[in-house]
């Protein structure tokens, strides 16, 4: 979707631009093109974190005071898109995107200083225990306990699908401090360090085959109660605020730049394929017109939020209207990504490239299968589309 820049719109994408350019090296663009999950791998995510707060854009959506830019939602918007259209690796988000929000919205002062630093530089890196095996989708019901013991917490029970735990030193967790009541009262929101005495970080090998997942198990550990954020029993407020930042953000230029990929894929495959393959290539070059139209729909929709944000209007529905539209769209282009292999998307290839390059083989078509069984999940995490359409319709009812 095409749209008019300001003149100081226009300069500032020429900025991001020339700085890509400059620090967006070859290694870390093919990163972020093999990148089959939702966000890079520790080594080269955190690489790409370092070199953007080196230039102060690590943490734009954050208050200024605390490190952010301040800048407009459409140059936050641009900012994003540039990067995908790059091919930068994208970061995972729990630690500047999900966690930090919280601190300042809710942290002590002291939280704030010892734990932002490290989220802005990439000093430290963040994990988030939610889930757990009987409590998914209905988070309110969690059983994962924390009983206050003098200055400490000692918790016991298990999270998992806890996703990086394996890279990450630090962890915010929701935990059962009181029992009785409605299922989202008695839970408190804590942060503390990891590895601890007690707590075992098990490995989740996905589908897919990637290990960005992990199931954590608590036996008795103790954590310092200075990592309670707000009120012992009031976890459930600051919760709700971070799913509001776990289910925002922008999908349009995550999937336009896949989408980018995918033609370039299929132009290569049906044109080796040649005349025999004409009728196919036809049909495939109007069903991924029909994603562009699609991703162009959910841009228009995300553009609309940005005018209202700039408006102070609340978020609403928009970040459950965003997640439904984005992660489903996502799953329909690695159903195409696989159907372009073809035969590929089920050879076991490593991403190397001479190994490529003497096979002829096309870099999207070797990590075709892994995206696709990986983004599965995609209508699961952070809320599943379920839940999410019963939010859309709750909120709509109510204003009738």
């Amino acid at each position: 979707m095409a749209w008019t820049l300001s003149a100081a719109e226009t300069a500032f994408r020429d900025e991001v631009r020339d700085f890509l350019a400059r620090e967006l090296t070859p290694e870390l663009r093919a990163a972020g093109r093999r990148c089959s999950g939702i966000f890079t791998d520790y080594a080269d995510g955190n690489r790409w974190h370092r070199v953007l707060a080196q230039r102060g854009w690590s943490v734009p959506h954050w208050p200024v005071e605390h490190g952010g830019t301040g800048w407009t939602p459409m140059q936050h918007y641009l900012f994003a898109s540039e990067l995908a259209a790059a091919d930068a690796p994208p970061r995972a988000p729990m630690g500047p995107g999900m966690v930090a929000p919280v601190i300042i919205a809710f942290g002590t002062e002291a939280q704030k200083q010892a734990w932002l630093p490290g989220i802005r530089s990439g000093e430290d890196y963040w994990c988030q225990g939610y889930s757990e095996p009987q409590s998914g989708s209905d988070l309110a019901s969690l059983q994962c306990k924390a009983v206050r013991d003098g200055d400490d917490y000692v918790i016991n029970g298990t999270k998992i699908w806890t996703t990086h735990a394996q890279y990450a030193n630090r962890m915010f967790c929701l935990v059962r401090t009181a029992s009785g009541g409605k299922a989202q009262q008695g839970i408190s929101f804590l942060c503390f360090d990891i590895p601890q005495a007690g707590l075992t970080i098990r490995p989740i090998i996905s589908i897919s085959g990637d290990h960005e997942l992990n199931q954590v198990f608590f036996d008795d550990v103790r954590v310092p109660a200075s990592g309670l954020i707000g009120e012992e029993n009031q976890g459930w407020t600051v919760a709700k605020y971070l799913l509001q930042h776990e289910r925002g953000g922008a999908w349009a230029p995550m999937l336009r730049a896949r989408l980018r990929r995918l033609c370039a894929a299929a132009d290569s495959a049906f044109a080796a394929a040649g005349d025999t393959a004409a009728d196919e290539a036809r049909e495939m070059a109007l069903r991924l017109a029909e994603m562009d139209c699609a991703i162009d729909a959910v841009e228009a929709t995300e553009l609309q939020s940005l005018r209202a944000q700039a408006r102070g209007e609340p978020h609403g529905i928009r970040p459950s209207m965003g997640k439904v539209m984005g992660s489903e769209l996502r799953q329909r282009l690695t159903e195409l990504g696989v159907e372009i292999a073809a035969h590929y998307a089920a050879a076991d290839l490593p991403l190397d490239d001479s190994l490529q390059g003497a096979l002829a083989v096309p870099e999207e078509a070797v990590f075709s299968m892994s995206a696709y069984l990986n983004d599965r999940a995609a209508s699961i995490y952070a809320g599943s589309n379920e839940v999410q359409r019963n939010i859309i319709a709750a909120q709509l009812l109510q204003s009738r």
